[in-house]
């Protein structure tokens, strides 16, 4: 950005300068008419209020809650050369508390909370959502320690006299009506909640109750997901039959289960009509956004036990706010206090002073019912996802660099951008998995009975998962709208397609919830041709088969869905809560803002056995992306202490 972006603007003209900003993309129209809104509701109002209300709008954009005011003079001289109003941090404040659109309490229309700026639904919704927290660790969970030791014995009956992650998150999570369980793929997220509900109702019918247990993720694949692996492992809980039995094995969407409201923000389960529920269970935690969460405890009753799961080291929701980064920002170090670390002796016979609280690191009460999960069991199999994965978080890039090479699951590539090699390698496949070829022959050959339909729609929607291109980016060269562009036109060229909007093979992605059709945002479909009698003829007819989270087939017309786009390549944001067999993520010719270290680690982590790296320029771009750990301006963690 060039210094002299300002030079020609009067400094009084805050409408010419905003416009000028929004010429350049660094506004947009919403910040601009907030600062517009904001003019008419207080005419007298300085401008400097008007500008900071117009950035801290923007901060949403980049999925901020708030502008922190003490960071901000620096951070936009590097973005815009120039300030494009006068004044440093101790200006802002005067001018903002002399504003009769600021307040600290939440009464209008900004809200100034110590060196914050929120707009007032973002910090309504934050202060809210630990006001709630804070409650719900304050309800203790009447329960015996000696019939929760027998019982966690009785779950957990192996003891190799290591600390058992999975035996103390149950205990933890037992003790209040809200626990955090959190780890990566592959530390058994998934067999610790099943236990813990297998604990939970057995000390329930225990007592001659019976548990109302809800279980939901952001959405509709990480549902399906969750749905597919916890019913096995529910048939081989070691609880009595009548406990097996009152467990749960369907998993829904958030959506779902608040009940949401067609052309509505709104659910229809709030504080005035919360769910029926005595325990609710969400995966994939990480993808909660400060909106969500704000309406998912809002719709629990103070007595409704809440859980929370997710990888804390994932890439934060793609709407405002980091909850799951807040809520167990130091959850690796534990940060326990003294009776909770008699309290995991007592229960566990397992010591975990280690852990314990240090003098300037105190431990909050919402560490005291957080647990993360840190032996990886799937490391066995794909030891290299790990290694790259760990050395990813931790920032090691000589380790980085050495897994490629030292382990055969993970494969480093240069493609030159004038060539087909990209695509080629995935109509090929790569890494001993089949590629688009494989797929698009499968499609060719419907069955002949309407019985036969679903198991083949489903078993090409599984093979549909065993390979998939990931990228960082939505738009440019190297962005998934240009490439599953390109990917699209080369299909064509190679006759394995059709040049038209819908085809057999077509993989396709919902890009926004249609209630009517009961399909959410981010659910993945295959377009397939079926034999149907047409005047007493068979003809093929293209319908896209959806699975939904309880495994059924849904089927839809093409012309019903308005909603999707192409899917051979995604976004990483919106591969989480998905798993494939072979992950391919490609990396563009130079650094980029939006590529970061959670970005590489989730990517990494969609893989579960091969993990393919795709570079169009130097190593450098990589390195960068790691170096650069996401932050999201929130006051959520402060607040909850």
């Amino acid at each position: 950005m060039q210094a002299d972006l300002f030079e020609q603007v009067p400094e009084a003209d805050w409408k010419s300068t905003l416009e000028q900003l929004l010429e350049k993309k660094i506004l947009r129209h919403l910040d601009v008419a907030v600062a517009r809104f904001l003019h008419e509701q207080s005419t007298g109002t300085h401008d400097t209020v008007l500008y900071l209300a117009a950035f801290t709008s923007q901060q949403q954009a980049s999925g901020h809650l708030c502008l922190e005011l003490k960071q901000t003079r620096e951070a936009l001289r590097s973005q815009l050369g120039e300030l494009p109003f006068s004044g440093d941090y101790a200006d802002w404040v005067v001018a903002l508390s002399e504003s009769d659109l600021v307040s600290q309490d939440g009464t209008t229309p900004l809200v100034l909370d110590g060196s914050r700026l929120y707009l007032r639904r973002n910090w309504s919704q934050e202060v809210a959502v630990a006001e709630s927290i804070r409650q719900r660790l304050a309800t203790p969970s009447a329960i015996d320690v000696n019939e929760l030791r027998t019982a966690l014995d009785t779950l957990f009956p192996d003891s190799d006299g290591q600390l058992n992650w999975q035996k103390i998150a149950c205990a933890l999570a037992s003790r209040s009506a809200m626990a955090i369980i959190t780890g990566g793929p592959g530390t058994g997220k998934t067999t610790t909640v099943v236990r813990l509900l297998g604990l939970l109702q057995s000390l329930a019918m225990g007592e001659g109750k019976r548990l109302r247990i809800r279980l939901a993720a952001p959405t509709g694949k990480a549902a399906a997901r969750l749905t597919e692996s916890i019913g096995d492992q529910v048939e081989q809980l070691d609880v009595e039959a009548a406990v097996r039995e009152a467990i749960p094995t369907d998993v829904t969407t958030l959506h779902r289960l608040l009940g949401t409201r067609p052309d509505s923000r709104h659910f229809r389960h709030h504080q005035h009509n919360p769910l029926h529920a005595d325990l609710v269970v969400v995966d994939e935690a990480s993808m909660i956004d400060m909106d969500m969460m704000a309406s998912l405890l809002q719709a629990l009753s103070p007595h409704t036990r809440l859980i929370l799961l997710g990888d804390k080291d994932q890439l934060a929701s793609v709407e405002a706010g980091a909850v799951m980064g807040d809520l167990c920002r130091h959850a690796r170090d534990g940060r326990y206090q003294a009776d909770t670390v008699a309290f995991v002796q007592q229960s566990c016979s397992m010591d975990v002073s280690a852990f314990r609280e240090l003098p300037g690191q105190p431990g909050n009460a919402l560490a005291q019912h957080t647990a993360m999960l840190r032996t990886n069991w799937r490391s066995k199999d794909s030891p290299g996802i790990s290694a790259l994965a760990n050395a990813v978080n931790e920032e090691d890039l000589a380790t980085l660099r050495q897994a490629f090479t030292h382990h055969d699951n993970l494969h480093r590539h240069t493609l030159k951008s004038e060539s087909d090699d990209l695509e080629r390698l995935l109509l090929k496949g790569s890494g001993g998995h089949p590629g688009l070829h494989t797929l698009l022959e499968a499609v060719k050959t419907p069955p002949r009975q309407r019985g036969e339909f679903d198991d083949w729609a489903s078993s090409l929607l599984k093979q549909l998962t065993h390979q998939q291109l990931l990228s960082g980016l939505r738009s440019g060269p190297f962005g998934v709208e240009q490439l599953n562009q390109r990917i699209t036109r080369f299909l064509q060229r190679r006759e394995l397609i059709r040049e038209q909007e819908w085809y057999a093979g077509r993989p396709v992605m919902m890009t926004r919830n249609d209630y009517q059709l009961g399909l959410m945002n981010g659910d993945v479909g295959l377009t397939l041709p079926l034999l149907e009698e047409k005047n007493g003829h068979p003809e093929l007819l293209l319908r896209v088969a959806f699975q939904l989270p309880d495994g059924r087939i849904k089927w839809v017309l093409p012309s019903r869905l308005d909603g999707v786009e192409t899917v051979y390549a995604m976004t990483v944001h919106k591969s989480q809560g998905s798993e494939f067999t072979h992950t391919l993520l490609l990396l563009p010719d130079a650094p980029h803002p939006l590529l970061t270290r959670e970005l590489v680690y989730t990517a990494i982590t969609r893989a579960r056995q091969t993990f393919t790296l795709l570079e169009y320029g130097k190593s450098v771009v990589l390195e960068s992306a790691v170096r650069k750990p996401t932050r999201r301006a929130s006051g959520l963690a402060e607040r909850l202490g």
